[in-house]
Protein backbone atom coordinates (compact mmCIF):
# COMPACT_ATOMS: atom_id res chain seq x y z
CA UNK A 1 0.00 0.00 0.00
CA UNK A 2 1.21 3.28 -0.87
CA UNK A 3 1.51 5.89 1.79
CA UNK A 4 -1.04 8.06 -0.35
CA UNK A 5 -3.25 5.30 -1.05
CA UNK A 6 -2.70 5.51 -4.39
CA UNK A 7 -2.99 2.78 -6.74
CA UNK A 8 0.42 2.13 -8.50
CA UNK A 9 -0.50 4.06 -12.00
CA UNK A 10 -2.03 6.80 -10.61
CA UNK A 11 -0.81 10.14 -10.10
CA UNK A 12 -1.30 13.39 -7.61
CA UNK A 13 -3.93 15.66 -8.57
CA UNK A 14 -2.22 17.77 -10.84
CA UNK A 15 -3.82 21.40 -11.26
CA UNK A 16 -1.87 24.60 -13.62
CA UNK A 17 -3.21 27.81 -12.93
CA UNK A 18 -2.01 30.55 -15.30
CA UNK A 19 -1.44 34.26 -14.84
CA UNK A 20 -0.26 34.31 -11.04
CA UNK A 21 2.63 36.75 -11.68
CA UNK A 22 1.47 40.31 -12.63
CA UNK A 23 4.32 41.31 -14.51
CA UNK A 24 6.67 38.28 -15.82
CA UNK A 25 5.70 37.51 -19.88
CA UNK A 26 4.02 34.48 -18.69
CA UNK A 27 3.56 32.56 -15.41
CA UNK A 28 2.09 29.41 -13.75
CA UNK A 29 1.77 27.91 -10.62
CA UNK A 30 1.38 24.34 -10.93
CA UNK A 31 0.91 21.42 -7.86
CA UNK A 32 1.48 18.20 -7.62
CA UNK A 33 -0.66 17.28 -4.81
CA UNK A 34 1.43 18.76 -2.18
CA UNK A 35 4.49 19.82 -4.11
CA UNK A 36 4.08 24.01 -5.31
CA UNK A 37 5.83 25.50 -8.20
CA UNK A 38 5.51 28.72 -9.40
CA UNK A 39 7.25 29.51 -12.77
CA UNK A 40 7.76 32.75 -14.14
CA UNK A 41 9.32 33.25 -18.19
CA UNK A 42 11.16 36.92 -18.18
CA UNK A 43 11.74 38.29 -21.36
CA UNK A 44 14.98 39.87 -22.39
CA UNK A 45 16.10 41.73 -25.62
CA UNK A 46 19.12 39.89 -26.32
CA UNK A 47 21.08 36.98 -26.37
CA UNK A 48 23.52 35.56 -23.75
CA UNK A 49 26.78 37.11 -24.92
CA UNK A 50 28.32 33.68 -26.67
CA UNK A 51 25.24 33.99 -28.87
CA UNK A 52 25.37 37.05 -30.03
CA UNK A 53 25.08 37.81 -34.09
CA UNK A 54 24.21 34.30 -34.59
CA UNK A 55 20.53 34.70 -35.32
CA UNK A 56 19.08 32.68 -32.36
CA UNK A 57 17.55 32.66 -29.06
CA UNK A 58 18.39 31.23 -25.84
CA UNK A 59 16.16 29.46 -22.99
CA UNK A 60 17.28 28.74 -19.86
CA UNK A 61 16.46 28.27 -15.96
CA UNK A 62 16.90 29.12 -12.71
CA UNK A 63 15.60 26.51 -9.54
CA UNK A 64 14.99 27.63 -5.97
CA UNK A 65 13.32 26.37 -3.31
CA UNK A 66 11.88 28.94 -0.49
CA UNK A 67 13.32 28.13 3.19
CA UNK A 68 10.35 27.04 4.67
CA UNK A 69 9.37 24.55 1.70
CA UNK A 70 10.14 21.52 3.62
CA UNK A 71 9.29 20.51 7.35
CA UNK A 72 12.44 22.93 8.47
CA UNK A 73 13.93 25.89 7.54
CA UNK A 74 16.60 25.75 4.60
CA UNK A 75 19.18 28.46 3.67
CA UNK A 76 18.99 30.77 0.85
CA UNK A 77 20.99 30.37 -1.74
CA UNK A 78 22.73 33.91 -1.78
CA UNK A 79 26.14 32.87 -2.83
CA UNK A 80 26.67 30.32 -5.51
CA UNK A 81 23.74 27.42 -6.04
CA UNK A 82 24.32 23.77 -4.98
CA UNK A 83 25.30 21.14 -7.32
CA UNK A 84 21.60 19.99 -6.75
CA UNK A 85 20.48 23.22 -7.97
CA UNK A 86 21.96 23.52 -10.96
CA UNK A 87 21.78 19.93 -11.87
CA UNK A 88 18.02 20.95 -11.74
CA UNK A 89 18.53 23.96 -13.38
CA UNK A 90 20.39 22.33 -16.58
CA UNK A 91 17.48 19.79 -16.71
CA UNK A 92 14.89 22.51 -16.69
CA UNK A 93 16.44 24.54 -19.29
CA UNK A 94 17.45 21.56 -21.77
CA UNK A 95 13.89 20.14 -21.38
CA UNK A 96 12.46 23.72 -22.97
CA UNK A 97 15.01 24.06 -25.51
CA UNK A 98 14.12 20.62 -26.58
CA UNK A 99 11.19 21.64 -27.89
CA UNK A 100 11.56 24.76 -28.90
CA UNK A 101 13.32 26.25 -32.21
CA UNK A 102 15.49 28.67 -30.62
CA UNK A 103 15.74 30.00 -34.33
CA UNK A 104 12.67 31.85 -34.52
CA UNK A 105 12.63 33.26 -31.33
CA UNK A 106 15.83 35.72 -32.85
CA UNK A 107 18.35 36.90 -30.56
CA UNK A 108 16.17 37.17 -27.19
CA UNK A 109 16.84 35.32 -24.25
CA UNK A 110 13.67 33.44 -22.21
CA UNK A 111 15.17 32.95 -18.52
CA UNK A 112 12.02 30.38 -16.69
CA UNK A 113 12.17 30.80 -12.53
CA UNK A 114 11.09 27.93 -10.55
CA UNK A 115 10.70 29.11 -7.37
CA UNK A 116 9.33 25.67 -5.06
CA UNK A 117 7.05 27.31 -2.67
CA UNK A 118 6.56 23.90 -1.02
CA UNK A 119 8.39 20.45 -1.20
CA UNK A 120 6.54 16.84 -1.01
CA UNK A 121 8.71 15.29 -3.71
CA UNK A 122 8.63 15.62 -7.56
CA UNK A 123 9.99 19.55 -7.62
CA UNK A 124 11.86 19.34 -10.88
CA UNK A 125 9.77 17.40 -12.64
CA UNK A 126 6.93 19.77 -11.61
CA UNK A 127 9.04 23.30 -12.46
CA UNK A 128 9.30 21.34 -15.99
CA UNK A 129 5.89 20.71 -16.45
CA UNK A 130 4.66 24.12 -15.38
CA UNK A 131 8.07 25.94 -17.31
CA UNK A 132 5.95 24.60 -20.47
CA UNK A 133 3.25 26.24 -19.86
CA UNK A 134 4.99 29.32 -18.57
CA UNK A 135 6.94 29.75 -22.07
CA UNK A 136 3.76 29.18 -24.04
CA UNK A 137 2.72 32.01 -22.49
CA UNK A 138 5.77 34.27 -23.12
CA UNK A 139 5.72 33.46 -26.75
CA UNK A 140 2.46 33.90 -26.83
CA UNK A 141 2.95 37.33 -25.61
CA UNK A 142 5.74 38.20 -27.97
CA UNK A 143 3.47 36.98 -31.12
CA UNK A 144 1.22 39.18 -29.59
CA UNK A 145 3.29 42.40 -30.05
CA UNK A 146 4.42 41.57 -33.56
CA UNK A 147 7.78 40.32 -31.97
CA UNK A 148 7.65 36.64 -33.67
CA UNK A 149 6.13 35.50 -36.48
CA UNK A 150 5.00 32.41 -36.00
CA UNK A 151 5.20 29.89 -32.55
CA UNK A 152 8.53 28.74 -31.88
CA UNK A 153 7.28 25.65 -29.87
CA UNK A 154 7.19 22.85 -31.79
CA UNK A 155 5.16 20.60 -28.83
CA UNK A 156 4.64 20.27 -25.71
CA UNK A 157 7.20 18.29 -22.92
CA UNK A 158 6.50 17.43 -19.02
CA UNK A 159 7.89 15.53 -16.53
CA UNK A 160 6.88 12.68 -13.88
CA UNK A 161 8.88 11.14 -11.83
CA UNK A 162 8.67 6.84 -11.03
CA UNK A 163 10.10 4.58 -8.97
CA UNK A 164 10.11 1.18 -7.41
CA UNK A 165 8.52 0.90 -3.69
CA UNK A 166 8.06 -1.62 -1.83
CA UNK A 167 9.18 -4.16 -5.24
CA UNK A 168 6.38 -2.22 -6.68
CA UNK A 169 6.85 0.29 -9.86
CA UNK A 170 5.30 3.04 -8.80
CA UNK A 171 4.18 6.95 -10.76
CA UNK A 172 4.48 10.27 -9.23
CA UNK A 173 6.03 9.53 -6.01
CA UNK A 174 5.81 11.87 -2.47
CA UNK A 175 8.27 12.18 -0.59
CA UNK A 176 7.26 9.75 2.09
CA UNK A 177 7.97 7.18 -1.40
CA UNK A 178 10.60 9.37 -2.70
CA UNK A 179 12.56 8.91 0.68
CA UNK A 180 12.72 5.17 0.93
CA UNK A 181 11.99 3.85 -3.16
CA UNK A 182 14.61 0.96 -4.08
CA UNK A 183 14.76 2.46 -7.29
CA UNK A 184 13.49 6.44 -8.36
CA UNK A 185 13.68 8.03 -11.79
CA UNK A 186 12.52 11.41 -13.28
CA UNK A 187 11.25 11.09 -17.22
CA UNK A 188 11.10 13.96 -19.25
CA UNK A 189 8.91 13.17 -22.55
CA UNK A 190 7.54 15.09 -25.71
CA UNK A 191 3.69 15.00 -26.32
CA UNK A 192 4.54 13.27 -29.26
CA UNK A 193 6.39 10.70 -26.85
CA UNK A 194 10.14 11.33 -27.57
CA UNK A 195 12.59 11.13 -24.84
CA UNK A 196 14.29 14.04 -23.09
CA UNK A 197 15.92 12.55 -20.43
CA UNK A 198 15.53 9.88 -18.30
CA UNK A 199 17.49 9.76 -14.65
CA UNK A 200 17.12 6.45 -12.96
CA UNK A 201 18.79 5.47 -9.96
CA UNK A 202 18.97 2.23 -7.83
CA UNK A 203 19.23 3.41 -4.08
CA UNK A 204 18.90 0.10 -2.20
CA UNK A 205 18.99 -2.73 -4.49
CA UNK A 206 19.59 -2.94 -8.31
CA UNK A 207 17.05 -3.11 -10.62
CA UNK A 208 16.63 -5.01 -14.12
CA UNK A 209 15.57 -4.06 -17.59
CA UNK A 210 12.60 -5.24 -17.58
CA UNK A 211 11.75 -2.74 -14.65
CA UNK A 212 12.94 -0.35 -16.18
CA UNK A 213 10.65 -0.45 -19.00
CA UNK A 214 7.67 -1.02 -16.82
CA UNK A 215 8.55 2.58 -15.14
CA UNK A 216 9.28 4.47 -18.36
CA UNK A 217 5.26 2.80 -19.38
CA UNK A 218 4.26 4.57 -16.08
CA UNK A 219 6.55 7.69 -17.30
CA UNK A 220 4.69 7.67 -20.43
CA UNK A 221 0.82 7.34 -18.92
CA UNK A 222 1.81 10.20 -16.31
CA UNK A 223 2.96 12.42 -19.01
CA UNK A 224 0.08 12.16 -21.61
CA UNK A 225 -2.34 13.16 -18.65
CA UNK A 226 0.00 16.26 -17.86
CA UNK A 227 -0.06 17.28 -21.58
CA UNK A 228 -3.68 16.75 -21.37
CA UNK A 229 -3.86 19.34 -18.62
CA UNK A 230 -1.28 21.56 -20.41
CA UNK A 231 -3.38 22.23 -23.12
CA UNK A 232 -6.66 22.67 -21.16
CA UNK A 233 -4.65 25.26 -19.25
CA UNK A 234 -3.47 27.38 -22.11
CA UNK A 235 -7.10 27.23 -23.60
CA UNK A 236 -9.02 28.25 -20.69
Amino acid sequence: MRPSHRAPDVMRPVSMQRNVARYAEGSCLVKFGETHVLCTASLEDKPPMWLRGQGKGWITAEYSMLPRATHTRTRRETSKPSGRTQEIQRLIGRSLRAVTNLQAMGERQITLDCDVLQADGGTRTAAITGAWVALHDCLKWMRGRSMIKDMPLKEHVAAVSCGIYQGVPVLDLDYAEDSSAHTDGNFVITGSGGLVEVQATAEGAVFSEAELTSLLGLARSGVNLLVELQKQAIES
